[in-house]
């Protein structure tokens, strides 16, 4: 055995999100991130004389809307400012970095989304019956994302 230590996957529970321009504390703690999807597509082309089959070619690829979730913050800036673009229409965007960290609070990885831009706010359901907390969700489109490291 040549002593290498055993490779194990990082976990996917310690992460932080750090909107560009963005700051205030916990504004970067969040309890889900979803989204980070990319699919490319394809394209069917049939060719006269050609009856074997269809050629298929890639097309540019689609991205799912990034998904941010959390306890309720009050007065928080990355709330304010996606309801002043969703509530005035008037949309700036921000790039948005994911990092997910390691055991020493290093990123281990990043995920950079350009030109992204809040398409939904959401609060969840009020229920007297439950004892949970008030959850906010934050739903942004982007022109696409890339590994950072």
């Amino acid at each position: 055995m040549s002593g290498a230590m055993p490779y194990y996957p990082p976990v996917g529970f310690y992460f932080k999100v750090n909107v560009i321009g963005i700051s205030g504390a916990n504004e970067g703690s969040f309890q889900e991130v979803s989204g980070l999807n990319a699919k490319v597509g394809v394209k069917e082309v049939e060719e006269g004389g050609e009856n074997r089959f269809i050629h298929r070619f890639p097309t540019p690829p689609k991205y799912e809307n990034l998904v941010l979730k959390r306890g309720m913050l009050i007065g928080s800036p990355l709330i304010t400012w996606a309801k002043t673009c969703i509530e005035q229409f008037t949309f700036s965007t921000k790039t948005v970095v994911v990092n997910l960290m390691d055991e020493k609070s290093s990123p281990l990885a990043s995920w950079k989304f350009i030109n992204a831009y809040p398409v939904a706010i959401k609060i969840s359901d009020l229920k007297a019956q439950e004892n949970s907390i008030a959850v906010e969700s934050i739903e942004l489109c982007y022109d696409y994302f890339t590994k950072v490291n």
